[in-house]
């Protein structure tokens, strides 16, 4: 390298920073060494000591500082700024005292990176030392200075000290209105961000993406659907419908307020796209349960090049969870394996939960075992996957494990649910009821109306209706739609009609659209033989225009979903379905099966009943499994209803004389039937 001037040796430096090359950076060190007199400028000491701290290389940048003679302010804080950069955040704040101890005062690029130190560290009372010094240099009126104290206080949870450092400050810029406003959002209190930015519009402040963006997350927390409207048209108005991040902020906003229309209009509206735009889409449709929507629109972002990031990976693998899509899950799995990510916490945990949700508990496990690190997340996703498959002394001893060792992770809200939905599918009564009662005590959590629902659900299961309508009438919150529906669903399994007619009735005061309750009510009627009060419930559907949802079950053979509804002749494979289930129907009245009627739904002759109950959607999803899917392998159905006693008991009939696993997925649980058997044992 020839002879060069130390302003083009500064400039090598500076272009090593901005390359992140080392290479570079060390062979300019070295020319300076061999041309320049020691000591060399301090200038260049500085940029040294800049670069080798911003290339994450300390001991380089502190051997240089140790053979600086003449150190600055401009010397140190270069020190402390690499170290935050890299996140050496302790290191920063010992570089800080190391500088006091020379009686070296810090300036308004030092006070920053000292205040980010500190919040990082989530220690507040050295961020006060370091307000207090700020205040006695005279640089707490410094707008970057003044903006950094607040974000600190924020972050760190002192609510009343950063009011009072923004009340106080006396200039105020665009980052200190965005650091109030985003601040605001993540201390969950979205309508003081919301007036923050009203507030900032009217002293004349022009808003850029970062605050379009922080006061829709501010919409969407606090489901202000009209008001994120409103800057939809104030966003067109001024021009920054074309700003990418912008509209990522719209899609995510229209998503999270159930407006998945909207979300998809942005979308396409958009002229140029990144991946984040990809995401925020994916993601909104599986917030609006559209989970086949979302998986479409992953392969579209794959066929259009993106590539996939963690948050999509995890967010599709969610929508393979909802799908119950187990192959669908597998390849994404392989992806995040391909892409390296299957070790970030969100892809796992997402992945442990796919596994638990489509019946595959071995795979949960073996996810959730090899994954480097966990978090809450990660173990409820696990326990969950117990709760699913009604295993509960194994969530009990997943959650005991959590608690204890080198984990001490804290059980949640959502922790106490699945481990009573775990004792409830399991039937396990004394143990749940044990668990509920001890919830304030041993765990610290208040029990909510999701406890209040596992437990009538656990009772209800166990047959003790009556005892479950006793628990409602004491609780002290009022009952949900969970709860009564709980209830409803206990009294028509044991024939209860008086009890389901009371909950019934709760439930059509609190939701009187959703058909689902009216169905079961009459179903509990003509199951019990009072058909003329079965007629009358349909009746009054019709009058007031509710529709029943249609029951279907739904099964997965080479890539392609096939969907059956009751009585469905409409397969082009339908002859051999139907020569399927004449043979089944022979084997199973040798092997002594006797059909149950009950769950026929109108009143006809026993005959026709029968008949009636033989073509359920799910033994006619099975009859095609059986001659489409290989033998050996498992038979995975997925059924929208909860399957009825009729089907559960004819399925593990079939499981033993066709010797296959069979799974079923309705819409409460996972029934694995093997052998004759099934793993809910008989608790559905």
């Amino acid at each position: 390298m020839p002879f060069l001037a130390p302003t083009s040796l500064a400039a090598l430096i500076e272009l090593s920073i901005s390359t992140r090359s080392s290479l570079l950076g060390r062979a300019t060190h070295a020319q300076i060494i061999k041309t320049l007199l020691t000591p060399f400028p301090s200038f260049l000491s500085n940029h040294l000591i800049n670069m080798y701290s911003k290339l994450d290389l300390p001991n380089s940048a502190q051997l240089v500082l140790s053979l600086t003679p003449s150190r600055s302010v401009v010397t140190w804080t270069a020190l402390i700024a690499g170290s935050v950069q890299n996140g050496h955040f302790v290191s920063s704040l010992i570089h800080f005292v190391n500088m006091l101890r020379e009686n070296i005062h810090p300036n308004d690029f030092t006070f920053p990176c000292l205040f980010k130190a500190s919040a990082y560290l989530r220690m507040p009372f050295v961020g006060k030392q370091v307000h207090a010094i700020a205040v006695k240099d005279g640089q707490i009126a410094d707008v970057f200075v003044g903006s950094s104290a607040f974000d600190m206080y924020c972050k760190t949870g002192l609510r009343e000290e950063a009011r009072k450092v923004f009340d106080e400050m006396p200039e105020r810029n665009l980052v200190t209105w965005n650091a109030y406003i985003s601040n605001a959002v993540l201390d969950g209190q979205p309508r003081n961000g919301v007036e923050a930015f009203i507030e900032f519009l009217r002293v004349g402040g022009k808003p850029d993406s970062i605050t379009f963006c922080a006061f829709l997350n501010a919409c969407s927390d606090a489901s202000y659907l009209e008001l994120g409207r409103q800057l939809h048209g104030f966003v067109i108005r001024i021009g920054f419908e074309a700003d990418v991040s912008v509209s990522n902020g719209l899609i995510d906003f229209y998503g999270k307020c159930w407006e998945i229309g909207s979300s998809v209009m942005v979308f396409e509206g958009m002229g140029r796209r990144n991946d984040v735009s990809w995401c925020s889409l994916l993601a909104a449709h599986v917030q609006n349960d559209e989970v086949e929507k979302a998986c479409m629109v992953f392969l579209q972002a794959r066929e259009e090049g993106v590539e996939p990031t963690d948050f999509m990976l995890s967010s599709v693998v969610s929508a393979s969870a909802g799908l119950s899509g187990l192959e669908l899950g597998r390849s994404v799995h392989a992806l995040a394996v391909k892409a390296c990510v299957e070790g970030n916490i969100f892809v796992g945990s997402a992945i442990v939960d796919m596994y638990g949700k489509c019946g595959n508990i071995n795979d949960a496990e073996r996810a959730f075992h090899e994954m480097p690190e966990r978090n809450l997340i990660t173990w409820n996703a696990m326990i969950g996957g117990y709760a699913h498959q009604g295993h509960a002394d194994m969530a009990l001893a997943l959650l005991e494990e959590m608690m204890s060792g080198g984990n001490e992770v804290v059980p949640n809200y959502v922790t106490l649910v699945c481990v009573l939905s775990a004792c409830s599918r399991a039937g396990a009564v004394k143990l749940g009821m044990e668990i509920f009662y001890s919830m304030r005590t041993r765990y610290g959590i208040e029990p909510g109306i999701e406890h209040y629902a596992c437990v009538v659900d656990l009772l209800g299961r166990a047959g003790m209706v009556e005892h479950a309508y006793d628990f409602i009438k004491e609780m002290p919150i009022r009952p949900t739609t969970s709860v009564w529906g709980a209830l409803l669903g206990a009294c028509r399994v044991y024939g209860k009609p008086e009890l389901g007619k009371i909950a019934a009735d709760n439930l059509f005061e609190l939701d009187p659209k959703d058909s689902g309750n009216h169905v079961v009510l009459s179903n509990l009627f003509a199951a019990t033989g009072r058909w003329e009060e079965a007629t009358l419930v349909r009746k009054e559907m019709k009058d007031v225009g509710i529709k029943k949802d249609a029951g279907c079950s739904w099964i997965s053979v080479k890539n392609a979903v096939h969907v059956f509804q009751a009585k469905d002749t409409s397969h082009e494979r339908n002859s051999e379905i139907q020569a399927m289930l004449a043979k089944l129907r022979r084997d199973m009245n040798e092997a002594g099966y006797v059909p149950d009627t009950n769950f026929a739904l109108y009143d006809l002759q026993e005959e026709e009943k029968i008949s009636e109950v033989w073509y359920h959607s799910e033994k006619i999803a099975l009859a095609y499994g059986l001659i489409a899917i290989p033998p050996g392998v498992p038979i995975r159905i997925t059924k929208n209803l909860r399957i009825c006693g009729d089907c559960h008991s004819a399925i593990k009939f079939i499981s033993g004389i066709v010797g296959r696993e069979i799974i079923v997925r309705d819409n409460n649980r996972f029934h694995q039937f093997i052998d004759g058997q099934c793993s809910c044992g008989d608790y559905w």
